[in-house]
């Protein structure tokens, strides 16, 4: 090969790997936010695809209980859930859970265990954490998903119980789905 051909070849490469680097950074690629990893708002990240780290299926596992969750991926502006704990052999609480697009930010929506449902809108949104509000729920009144690593995240739900501030975490390691 001459040496012009290969010069070519290599400024061809070199095009399409700053053009993909480009869309990558862009609002049309998969990763979004400032180089420091900071929250970006709704107008720059309110597409579901930015939640696509929490597709598949994750779980938690103690002595008296056993929590599985499971997401599909994203898709049509929405992202369906549904999570079961059991103790012993008996299901003690499930959810029906989707996240979804609304007025260019996402919306948390929650069926626990058979009661109302209850929507939680978009606060803080990274690549790796999402943070859902409802101020007039009772309890929960915020969920935060955060992708600690690729196998390993945490849920949490937070609000007032008798006037103290509560967390309650629920960590998840990613598992296989059946």
């Amino acid at each position: 090969m001459s040496p012009n051909r290969l010069a070519l070849k290599i400024a061809a490469l070199l095009l399409v790997m700053a053009a993909g680097l480009i869309w990558l950074r862009s609002e049309r690629g998969p990763f979004h936010g400032d180089d420091e990893g900071r929250a970006v708002t709704a107008p720059e990240l309110g597409t579901i695809g930015v939640m696509s780290w929490l597709a598949g299926c994750w779980h938690h596992e103690e002595s008296s209980y056993r929590r599985q969750e499971q997401w599909m991926e994203p898709a049509g502006g929405s992202m369906l859930g549904m999570s079961r704990t059991v103790s012993g052999e008996r299901t003690v609480e499930y959810e029906f859970i989707r996240i979804e697009t609304r007025d260019g930010a996402l919306a948390f929506v929650a069926n626990p265990s058979g009661q109302a449902e209850t929507t939680f809108r978009q606060a803080e949104l990274t690549d790796s954490m999402a943070m859902f509000e409802a101020p007039e729920h009772d309890f929960p009144r915020q969920i935060t998903y955060r992708l600690l690593d690729a196998r390993t995240a945490v849920a949490s739900i937070e609000g007032e119980v008798d006037g103290l501030t509560r967390v309650i975490d629920f960590p998840m390691s990613r598992t296989r789905c059946p």
